[in-house]
């Protein structure tokens, strides 16, 4: 049809003709439309992107708590420091105390032994005294008060230096404390800052089922401790993770360890660094139940070992308190309290 519409003349030889030209518009706009329709159907026969499984987004969020956690135990490093150093402070001020009324008192006796001697004459009971050492003459008297002075100056100095030794401990702890303390309202800040990176993490939580396997366990335990421990520690399977809880209805993963040996009378302090130097050293192969677990270089993570590669421990916010297999994180080593 298109070839009927040509016009029926011929061209000058050498011309090109209209009729090829006209072809090939045609076919470059027929082109152009099918390599259109091509595109849309490769478009439309594309897979589309599938939402994250549950399990893909566990791995996210354990990604990211990875560079939260780390400042959490820090948080809990300081706290704990900051509680020793105070009750130091506070023994000491105790110390202080005495010291400080037994240098008054020793200075008041001083004084007054000046007083009665150079304003008032010796006392009836210094002169009775004066007079049993039969002394020769006033020169002696004198040279005998002032080896009492001496004595009394004695004392006191020895009370002074004591003192200044405690303060001296005091004002060091004290700059100490203050140093820890602006460390603690520094990390406080940072609190803030990860409870809105939780919250925004827990949107995207999906809804985890809390694991019992092997908790609690019987076999190689090795002590009543750590008996008690594993036990104390499974019943918190299921209570929430908050952190820097250390229980009794929340806890963190510093917290939940340092809880359950506490209730078979060995106190760990709360953090994981701190909890790495107060046990002894065991290897893999020497692993027990009932030995504590830390993971990652920095050992900012922690939990109480069952025995055949499971743990108890608190995993992390929107996790609660359960067991799982210590594989799931670079293992650091083992460490057994008591």
């Amino acid at each position: 049809m298109l070839v009927a519409t040509m016009p029926p003349h011929r061209h000058a030889q050498g011309q090109p003709s209209a009729r090829p030209a006209g072809l090939r518009r045609v076919v470059q706009r027929l082109l152009t439309v099918v390599a259109a329709v091509a595109v849309g159907a490769g478009m439309l026969a594309a897979p589309a992107y599938a939402a994250p499984s549950p399990e893909e987004i566990e791995a996210a969020i354990d990604k990211q708590w990875e560079q939260l956690e780390p400042t959490i135990e820090e948080y809990n490093k300081v706290r704990a420091q900051l509680k020793v150093d105070r009750k130091k402070s506070a023994e000491l001020g105790k110390k202080i105390q005495p010291l400080a009324l037994e240098t008054e008192m020793a200075m008041n006796r001083v004084s007054d032994l000046a007083t009665r001697h150079y304003i008032t004459g010796p006392s009836r009971d210094l002169g009775a005294l004066l007079v049993s050492t039969k002394p020769g003459n006033l020169a002696e008297q004198l040279t005998y008060l002032d080896r009492l002075a001496a004595s009394e100056r004695k004392q006191v100095e020895g009370v002074l230096a004591v003192r200044r030794k405690y303060d001296s401990e005091k004002q060091k702890l004290d700059a100490t404390i203050a140093a820890e303390a602006k460390k603690e309202k520094e990390l406080a800040a940072k609190k803030t800052q990860i409870n809105a990176e939780i919250k925004r993490l827990q949107a995207s939580m999906p809804k985890t089922t809390v694991s019992v396997a092997g908790c609690p366990t019987v076999n190689g335990v090795v002590s009543s401790a750590a008996r008690k421990a594993i036990q104390t520690a499974c019943a918190q399977v299921g209570k929430p993770y908050v952190w820097g809880a250390d229980g009794p209805s929340s806890f963190d993963c510093s917290g939940l360890t340092q809880y359950a040996y506490k209730a078979a009378g060995i106190y760990l302090t709360h953090h994981t660094g701190a909890q790495w130097n107060e046990g002894r050293a065991v290897s893999r192969s020497e692993a027990r139940p009932g030995d504590l677990v830390f993971f990652f270089s920095d050992l900012h993570h922690v939990g109480l070992y069952l025995g055949g590669n499971l743990m108890v421990h608190a995993p992390r916010t929107g996790k609660p308190v359960q067991t799982q297999n210590i594989n799931y994180m670079p293992v650091a080593g083992f460490r057994r309290p008591g």
